[in-house]
């Protein structure tokens, strides 16, 4: 979503890697497929004979003296384009790191990054700027997008004061200063400190003075002025987002909602998003608001999350027509599969499918493990996590009594078209 979040022909996972001793996979492709063939200078027509005579396309001398010399060429055309192809990987794209052992580091932390072993990539994602006198941009993007993705927020704000002077340019600068924002914001939630909040208002205002419609640092800043306190304030940044954001923006409805209750914005929100579920229906988290949600992440091939199936099913029939909805998210890759159980087991609750671990929304919910279980109130505000909690039960019934005493309160409303936890 452009304004809102600062987030190859031939990749490298897909290019021959060298074997035991130096050797190469070259695909040739005339009669023999790919195979492993040495790479020794060649400096003779013999020497090119023997190379291609092992793979089996030579067999009569008579044949190997006529085609010697060119079949030397060729032999020697396949090594150059090897060499080629590695000095092609080794060269550094832009914004890499140029000097050799930063290098070296450089792919060394990638290669941990692919394994998984995230915060031994970004230590040396780091270590490789210092290594390339601390201009390594690339460097620092995925050592910040590390820092935030694994929660090490202190290390962001780090990364991120390291990468802003680098920026060259007002658009440059202006994403460095967001950057550096949002990463206090983070720390000063996780840590709870005043200070790092009112240091993220100055970089989100130093963003705003290089773009003043940068609809995404007036809702950032609108967050960490409700931290604060200052609700007048952060009311009308919250404003400020709406009269400049696009109305495709998923933060639209989340952004009404801060400016109406500036409150809400420094509490444990769940993460905004919308689907369209399985029969056709747009749902969003704020949409919901007014009712309390009940998020149930599980898959076709889970077998824990088939014996909690009975328990999902009664409660969404028990609570049918109060304020309250059960989503049943899945992690299932296959559709048909995945649709073919819903409708066999009788699941006509709100139903849709993330698709795998690293959906957008299981990742938002930074789901590890299912049977999977998130009780949201009807503000919004994400109460608690259970995984096979029999017990969730009483407690939505304390917080599905709650929303019906809100909405006794409030003045009659026309009724929500996003459906209720029955799939009426």
């Amino acid at each position: 979503m452009p304004g809102e979040t600062i987030a190859q022909a031939c990749p490298t996972g897909n290019l021959p890697t060298p074997g035991a001793e130096g050797q190469i996979p070259i695909p040739i492709h005339i009669s023999f497929g790919c195979k492993i063939l040495p790479s020794p200078e060649i400096h003779s027509p013999t020497e090119g004979i023997r190379m291609f005579g092992s793979s089996g396309l030579i067999d009569s001398p008579g044949v190997a003296r006529r085609f010697a010399p060119g079949l030397a060429i060729v032999a020697a055309v396949f090594v150059l384009a090897c060499t080629a192809v590695y000095a092609a990987l080794d060269q550094p794209k832009p914004g890499e790191p140029t000097d050799p052992k930063a290098r070296k580091t450089f792919l060394g932390a990638a290669d941990w990054e692919k394994h998984g072993s995230l915060s031994a990539a970004l230590d040396d994602y780091r270590k490789a700027n210092k290594q390339d006198g601390g201009h390594c941009s690339e460097c620092l993007s995925r050592a910040y997008d590390l820092a935030m993705k694994t929660g090490a927020y202190k290390d962001a704000v780090s990364v991120a004061q390291d990468w802003l002077p680098l920026a060259q340019t007002d658009v440059d600068r202006t994403a460095g200063h967001f950057r550096l924002g949002v990463a206090l914001q983070r720390q000063g939630t996780d840590e709870k400190k005043e200070q790092l909040f009112i240091q993220s208002c100055d970089e989100f205002k130093a963003a705003l003075s290089l773009e003043p419609s940068f609809a995404g640092a007036h809702f950032a800043l609108g967050t960490s002025l409700s931290h604060l306190h200052q609700d007048d304030a952060a009311r009308a940044e919250f404003k400020a987002f709406l009269s400049q954001a696009g109305t495709d923006s998923s933060l639209r409805e989340r952004a009404s909602r801060y400016a109406e209750h500036p409150e809400l914005a420094r509490a444990r929100m769940a993460p905004p998003f919308a689907v369209i579920t399985i029969d056709g229906r747009h749902i969003s988290m704020d949409g919901l608001a007014g009712k309390v949600v009940l998020i149930d992440f599980w898959a076709t091939w889970c077998g824990p999350c088939r014996e909690a199936l009975p328990h999902v099913r009664d409660m969404a029939q028990k609570f049918q027509g109060q304020p309250f909805v059960v989503l049943s998210i899945s992690l299932d890759s296959d559709d048909a599969k995945w649709k073919d159980f819903v409708s066999k087991n009788g699941m006509t609750w709100l139903q849709y499918r993330d698709g795998r671990w690293t959906g957008p929304i299981a990742t938002e919910f930074d789901v590890k493990a299912i049977p999977a279980t998130f009780s949201i109130d009807a503000d919004g505000v994400l109460e608690d996590q259970h995984v096979g909690d029999a017990d969730i039960e009483g407690r939505l019934k304390k917080m599905i009594a709650h929303a019906v005493q809100e909405q006794d309160s409030k003045p009659a409303t026309a009724p929500s078209q996003a459906g209720s936890g029955g799939g009426d």
